[in-house]
């Protein structure tokens, strides 16, 4: 248990499973104010829900849900110390079987939500003069899967804008970093969302089947998402946050320096080798 004066207030979307229940139960553990979030949550209605942590609505698609969700942080705490954007889906298909609306529903959630959110808490952050916000990405904005362009997009586009943001702020005492998971045992393979089309007798069928397999064996014996925690409240007691860490299986980091030495061709191949294509 942290001591009193080592107390944060800590905002973490996407809270109710995976990566956001690891965060939300661990850093309670160790004597922070967390609020999780979920779009089926509800706000308590009497005094009596002060336990910690709490799961709040907010739906990062719609600002007002986010504006809501801020507000009522606020409102009990006066202050918020710490944004984890966890929030997200995964979208599995074909970049030809999958729709310009399923496209935008998977930047809507991964990447504008974390605008909005970001757009919510820092004018907090600024006036307080200090905060730091936590970006949850992925290996994939590193190095692209096939079948999951989208998701790989989302998590790439996720990469820039923490680096842009992390200069604009810094002069405001907010610190920006953005973890960049491999496979983890979450439920993120039981939720992956597919293109309908992917679906109908599609010509990629068969290889999209090959490489979604690969990808949720790796999945289901992936790392412990409390390693993320663990690693989560270290990055808070920095002074000097990094602009981003690297978080699981040792191949799947070491896959990361592998693809700054060889030609991209080369790279290219291994990854196909690797997903069965």
């Amino acid at each position: 248990m942290k001591a009193s004066n080592d107390c944060r207030v800590i905002l973490i979307t996407g809270g109710s499973s995976g990566f956001g229940t690891a965060c939300v139960n661990y850093l309670a553990s160790r004597g922070h104010r967390v609020y999780g979030t979920s779009r089926r949550a509800e706000f308590p209605s009497n005094e009596d829900s002060l336990r910690a942590p709490l799961i709040i609505p907010m739906d990062v698609c719609e600002a007002a849900s986010v504006e809501a969700a801020v507000a009522f942080i606020l409102q009990r705490e006066g202050r918020l110390d710490v944004l984890v954007n966890n929030a997200g889906i995964g979208h599995a298909g074909s970049i030809e079987d999958t729709s310009i609306e399923e496209g935008k529903a998977q930047l809507e959630t991964n990447f504008f939500g974390v605008h909005r959110v970001c757009r919510s808490v820092l004018p907090v952050m600024r006036k307080q003069g200090s905060g730091l916000i936590v970006n949850i990405g992925s290996i994939g904005g590193l190095i692209t899967i096939p079948f999951q362009g989208f998701y790989c997009a989302s998590k790439s586009a996720l990469m820039a804008l923490t680096e842009s943001l992390r200069m604009e702020v810094k002069p405001f005492g907010v610190q920006v970093t953005l973890i960049e998971p491999g496979d983890f045992k979450t439920g993120f393979t039981a939720n992956r969302v597919f293109a309908a089309a992917s679906q109908n007798a599609s010509a990629y069928a068969d290889r999209q089947d090959a490489a979604i397999g690969a990808m949720e064996r790796d999945e289901q014996s992936g790392a412990d998402p409390r390693d993320l925690a663990v690693l989560l409240e270290k990055i808070m007691e920095k002074k000097r946050v990094r602009p981003r860490y690297l978080v699981g299986m040792f191949f799947q980091k070491l896959a990361v320096w592998v693809k700054c030495i060889l030609p991209a061709s080369v790279f290219e191949k291994l990854i196909m080798s690797y997903y069965k294509l």
